[in-house]
């Protein structure tokens, strides 16, 4: 826990910038009657019927001392998916980082391994090069600053039906480019020093058992 809180106590470095990923899948959901727009003096009416329309994924990478971020929707939620959107981060969004100190949880597609399952070792090799993992720990991934911007995409983007995968990719993409054009940064306010007040039961715990 300490590193990642370090981590986010150091100046922002354009070299080495800290980046927070993560994802969650999102559930496509469509009208069944086609709802009544807003008009002077009633609000917008929906039908409780809906078409479930299956599910894809939100993959989101955000860099809170720059007030950046990038989302990207995939039908899936794989090693593939996972490894594509990391090598787009490093050859595209970051070509000119010497390293990107890159905070994620544990979830078993969040590694090399990924890499190199899906691209040739060369190119794998590469990726690992530029990326240096910094893992939340286990039922700690509050500790992810990405799990807050996701949350702000679910109240300012995802909180209403979207029928289809193309409808919601277009929908985020002006959420990105709105909140980038702002430059919405991230606030982290717990630091190490509140952690070891805050948290000091979980300090004689781990002292226990070790």
């Amino acid at each position: 826990m300490e590193e990642i809180l370090d981590l986010y106590e150091q100046p922002y470095d354009p070299v080495s910038p800290v980046v927070c990923f993560d994802e969650r899948p999102c559930q496509l959901i469509g009208n069944v009657v086609m709802p009544l727009a807003m008009r002077p003096g009633s609000p917008a009416k929906e039908d409780s019927q809906y078409h479930r329309n299956g599910t894809c994924c939100v993959l989101m990478a955000v860099e809170p001392l720059r007030g950046w971020r990038k989302v990207q929707v995939f039908r899936h939620r794989t090693k593939k998916e996972y490894a594509r959107f990391m090598r787009t981060l490093v050859q595209e969004w970051y070509p000119d980082a010497q390293r990107i100190r890159l905070v994620q949880d544990n979830l078993n597609t969040h590694s090399a391994g990924s890499f190199y399952e899906v691209f040739p070792p060369e190119e794998a090799h590469h990726l690992m090069e530029k990326l240096e993992f910094h893992y939340t720990p286990k039922k700690a991934s509050w500790l992810n600053m990405a799990e807050i911007e996701l949350a702000a995409l679910t109240k300012q983007c995802l909180d209403r039906r979207i029928a289809d995968q193309t409808t919601l990719a277009r929908e985020i993409r002006f959420y990105e480019r709105k909140r980038n054009r702002l430059g919405s940064r991230i606030s982290w306010r717990f630091t190490t020093n509140q952690a070891r007040t805050t948290l000091a039961r979980h300090y004689t715990d781990a002292k226990q058992s070790s």
